[in-house]
């Protein structure tokens, strides 16, 4: 075995062994989804859970009276927030509570800018969502293609956290041979971020789309077919947020051929994607303080 296969072998029980140690989703999380995916629950049947969780029930309130919904009177009731909010938009602060949480605390050694990467995730969460109505999803369903969007680099924190060295050579390979970073990780590592995003969405057991959209937001082709429009959008929105240059993921070279299939698979012309960016802006104001509310780290917001 030569001595890049080791590296990589050891890299890779390394990653591993940071996943393991990772906290599992709490029983309360693991129960809102339940809830959430049952198409016969009702908010009453929410509300019995998460007023359990002091921490959850301060968050939907504060998200309620936030200035992302910029309601005219306060609510103080659990119950009118969760039919307010909507149960799918419940479900998703509680998901991305604990996926941020259970990510541990930032470190300064990195190869890339966090505050950077949370903005150009932000921006694809935003314009996934936008992706989502313009290909005909409907209401509330758009919220779920937002947080996939919102998490969809996650597979990259560990890398970052973990390699900070190797991960900032990663990062440069991949600008300056104007090559995609998933090609420029496995050049480095041996693996990507794709793959490792799809060991953590294992370790938390987040199936269905959000957990293809992390996999294969690259290759909509890899996922389900059920998953395959928010695996698309997700990796268009990643795309578009780069064309923006708003935030940083390290990728500043997607590949062209990647993007022009993902304007097929997602199905939508390029000229409605490319009126999208005014909007775009307006929103990651917006979706800037549910990451506030969200992320014990980035405090309270405003």
């Amino acid at each position: 075995m030569d001595s890049g296969a080791i590296s990589k072998e050891l890299r890779l029980k390394r990653v591993q062994r940071t996943i393991s140690r990772m906290p599992s989703l709490s029983t309360t999380v693991m129960k809102v989804l339940e809830i959430c995916n049952d198409p016969n629950t009702s908010p009453n049947d929410l509300n019995k859970v998460v007023s359990l969780d002091p921490v959850l029930t301060g968050k939907v309130l504060r998200l309620v009276n936030s200035a992302y919904y910029s309601l005219p009177s306060r609510v103080s009731s659990l119950t009118r927030a969760i039919i307010m909010l909507g149960m799918n938009t419940v479900k998703n602060m509680a998901l991305s509570t604990a996926v941020l949480e259970s990510l541990g605390p930032r470190i300064t050694n990195q190869g890339l800018d966090m505050d950077q990467f949370w903005t150009h995730s932000i921006c694809t969460g935003v314009t996934a969502k936008a992706l989502a109505e313009l290909a005909g999803v409907q209401g509330m369903q758009r919220e779920e293609f937002f947080v996939a969007g919102l998490l969809h680099d996650l597979g990259k924190i560990p890398l970052n956290n973990r390699f900070p060295d190797e991960y900032d050579e990663a990062v440069a390979l991949a600008r300056d041979t104007q090559t995609p970073l998933y090609a420029a990780e496995e050049a480095v590592f041996g693996f990507d971020h794709r793959m490792v995003g799809g060991l953590i969405t294992e370790k938390w057991r987040l199936s269905g789309g959000l957990g293809d959209a992390i996999r294969c937001h690259h290759d909509p082709e890899q996922a389900g077919e059920e998953n395959r429009l928010i695996a698309a959008c997700v990796g268009l929105a990643n795309a578009y947020a780069n064309l923006l240059d708003v935030g940083f993921s390290g990728d500043p070279y997607p590949a062209e051929k990647d993007f022009m299939s993902l304007l097929k698979w997602v199905g939508v012309p390029w000229e409605k994607i490319s009126a999208l960016s005014e909007r775009t802006m307006e929103e990651i104001n917006k979706a800037k303080i549910f990451l506030q509310v969200v992320d014990k780290d980035k405090g309270e917001p405003t």
